[in-house]
């Protein structure tokens, strides 16, 4: 399997075993490609404590080795100034040029109307927003800047289903999620005559982690294929998306949800 041999990708995002970034890292290093993810343990530890291991990095970074490829990785707050070039600075001088991207990481508060304030709009698109925002903007720079007429590039975005129905008591998360999908088609357009892509997946629900066993009875009569979503599903779409074969495909919100 080396339908990404040869390539280089970003995953943002990935500091905890069980997340969908780690799972794409790992279908990523099966098919080949070389490797470097981006992890913010500051985040994880208050909203996944149970999950959140400032050393597990390293120790992920070895178990992708094992595919023969290379790896490197960083800890970055995304929602830091200047973070995406940062970013693709440090890949250059570990790895190489930058094909793929996947914005993965995100910043995720409950907040309803009562709660809603300015520092929780602020913290949500300081990273959803600017941070996808300036690091697809930086990718694509450097990419035009190095084209050749074999080079092709991915940007590969994550939502999370705002355009299927409303999410109340997340509102400044499901806005800002929003934003990333206008965000992606525009951008397509932009990108296609330079050989980037442009797409976005939305999981739907995942059990990456973060459910209880409260909300998983709950969800799991909404899933008319029997289980809820898993890592691994998504990171096969997205490992598609990355490659070759997914050349045809720009612009496109696609929503994996196992009909959710």
């Amino acid at each position: 399997m080396n339908r990404l041999k040869g390539k280089i990708a970003i995953v943002t995002g990935t500091s905890r075993p069980n997340g969908i970034g780690a799972a794409i890292c790992r279908a990523f290093a099966a098919e080949g490609a070389n490797l470097f993810f981006t992890h913010w343990h500051e985040y994880d530890k208050d909203n996944y404590p149970s999950d959140a291991n400032e050393s597990w990095p390293e120790l992920f970074a070895k178990e992708l080795e094992q595919f023969g490829v290379t790896v490197g990785h960083m800890e970055l707050d995304l929602a830091a100034p200047g973070a995406g070039s940062l970013l693709l600075n440090e890949v250059r001088k570990v790895i190489g040029l930058p094909t793929v991207l996947v914005n993965n990481a995100t910043y995720s508060v409950d907040a309803d109307f009562r709660s809603l304030n300015e520092a929780l709009i602020d913290a949500h698109c300081a990273v959803n927003i600017r941070g996808t925002f300036m690091l697809s903007a930086e990718f694509a720079r450097q990419f035009e800047l190095e084209k050749n007429s074999h080079l092709t590039g991915r940007i590969i975005n994550l939502t999370s289903g705002q355009g299927k129905g409303p999410m109340p008591g997340n509102l400044a998360y499901a806005a800002t999620k929003g934003a990333i999908s206008v965000f992606t088609e525009s951008l397509a357009a932009e990108l296609a005559s330079l050989g980037i892509t442009v797409n976005a997946v939305d999981p739907g629900p995942t059990d990456s982690g973060w459910m209880t066993d409260a909300i998983k009875e709950a969800l799991l009569p909404q899933f008319p294929m029997g289980r809820i979503g898993l890592p691994d599903d998504a990171a096969r779409l997205i490992t598609f998306l990355a490659s070759d074969e997914s050349g045809w495909i720009t612009g496109e919100i696609i929503h994996s949800r196992g009909g959710f």
